[in-house]
């Protein structure tokens, strides 16, 4: 334990020299005046989350509203939204001071699991069977809220999995159909290259944007078990699956299916979207949120908008049911105890509610709960879900699932292979050697 809070604060301090220049030319815009523990009223719970705007928000304020409103155990819940990029970096830097809130949200996988091997989260077992989560949620977003055999988490809103949104008008003008292949995606994608039409939106500058690519094409090549090998240090980063990926990915920038300066563009800043929008662009391969994203902007051009798995590789026999994604989207986890952990977890409780589920799905996204089938009437929507009920596992997004120090080289590797900086060779290399080194520590 001693080994994880130590990385747990040099990670911090890289934060924290990032964040000082980055706060040099611009603000985050959320409220970051507010105590971030909430120590100074005992009777104040902080939460933190990335719901700042739009579908995130009205699911994520739900909870809050209704537990100040209806709670009598004499705590009041404070929200404090801060924007995506900055999320993780201000809660590591929180953590690290002694300011951690008392409930929070994450992706799950390694930064959660990170977060209680270094004791800023309490398992919650006992009060899921309390409030008869169990019998709620899907088992698949009980198992993503899961570590060492406990539970330490509330999933909140949306299964989220990785597929390819398309503009169903330019598909007809130019007589395609919908890919089941990558031979035939290479296709679809070489005659929009033909007609000027850029094949897949894409603003990389984050970097998970594009390993979305990555994960895809290597889970349909050749299933999870690489992947899976490569992490637990049974197998190797450096297999060939891994290499096909980097070279398809190649292959496909020089080929022109991806837009001028990829690298550069900015997906919170809605580059990506806006290229859909302009239909200069005729795919965008994303997560399933993308559903609320479009249809609260433009109605009209939600309309235009269908969605597909990401297609088989030809000649693998790879399990084309499986997913990558997340059911569950962002998972509650508690620093406090007692009757603040009590009132905490009440509050969470709340995204379990019917009530909160149709906020969930009036806003474009699907509750990770069993009845979701009954509640979704949106027809990308229930694509997705049949697809996330389908499958046969769903591998959480690489950058959740690897531990931060790893996952930070497989989005870097991943955004050099887009910019052609890097051979998949040299990728490959510097992400298992950041695994081997991450395995001898741990």
């Amino acid at each position: 334990m001693k080994k994880r809070w130590m990385k747990l604060m040099s990670l911090s301090v890289a934060v924290v020299m990032t964040m000082s220049l980055a706060a040099c030319g611009s603000s985050s815009g959320d409220d970051s005046s507010q105590d971030s523990s909430g120590s100074s009223e005992d009777k104040t719970i902080t939460y933190w989350n990335i719901g700042t705007e739009g579908a995130d928000k009205a699911a994520l304020e739900y909870a809050v509203d209704a537990f100040n409103e209806n709670t009598d155990s004499g705590y009041q819940v404070e929200m404090v939204a801060i924007q995506n990029d900055n999320y993780k970096e201000r809660l590591v830097v929180a953590m690290s001071s002694g300011e951690c809130p008392d409930m929070y949200t994450s992706w799950s996988g390694g930064p959660m699991n990170e977060y209680i091997d270094s004791g800023f989260a309490q398992p919650v077992d006992d009060l899921y069977e309390e409030y008869g989560l169990n019998d709620i949620f899907m088992e698949a977003a009980t198992a993503q809220a899961s570590y060492n055999g406990h539970i330490y988490a509330v999933p909140t809103y949306n299964v989220s999995l990785a597929g390819i949104f398309y503009n169903t008008e330019i598909f007809d003008e130019y007589g395609l159909e919908v890919p089941t292949t990558l031979s035939e995606l290479e296709a679809v994608c070489d005659t929009l290259v033909e007609n000027g039409i850029t094949p897949f939106a894409l603003a990389n500058a984050p970097k998970w944007t594009g390993s979305m690519f990555y994960q895809c094409l290597v889970a349909r090549y050749a299933g999870l078990e690489p992947f899976q090998a490569a992490v637990d240090g049974s197998g190797s980063f450096e297999d060939e699956c891994f290499q096909w990926a980097g070279e398809k990915i190649q292959e496909w920038v020089q080929k022109g299916y991806f837009p001028e300066g990829v690298n550069s563009l900015d997906e919170d800043a809605g580059q990506a979207k806006q290229l859909m929008y302009q239909e200069t662009a005729a795919m965008m391969l994303t997560g399933s949120w993308y559903t609320g994203t479009f249809s609260t902007d433009s109605p009209e051009f939600y309309e235009k908008i269908d969605w597909f798995s990401f297609p088989a590789v030809d000649g693998s026999d790879a399990d084309t049911s499986i997913q990558i994604g997340t059911i569950g989207d962002q998972f509650v986890s508690f620093n406090c105890e007692g009757e603040k952990l009590d009132a905490a977890f009440e509050c969470a409780s709340y995204y379990a509610s019917d009530e909160a589920q149709q906020v969930m799905v009036d806003n474009g996204k699907i509750p990770p709960t069993k009845n979701a089938e009954s509640l979704v009437t949106d027809p990308i929507s229930k694509k997705v879900l049949e697809a996330a009920n389908g499958a046969s596992s769903t591998q959480l997004w690489w950058d959740q699932y690897l531990a931060p120090e790893v996952a930070q080289v497989h989005l870097d590797t991943c955004q050099e292979l887009f910019g052609l900086t890097m051979t998949p060779e040299e990728a490959d290399a510097q992400l298992q050697a950041a695994m081997e080194e991450y395995n001898a520590d741990k």
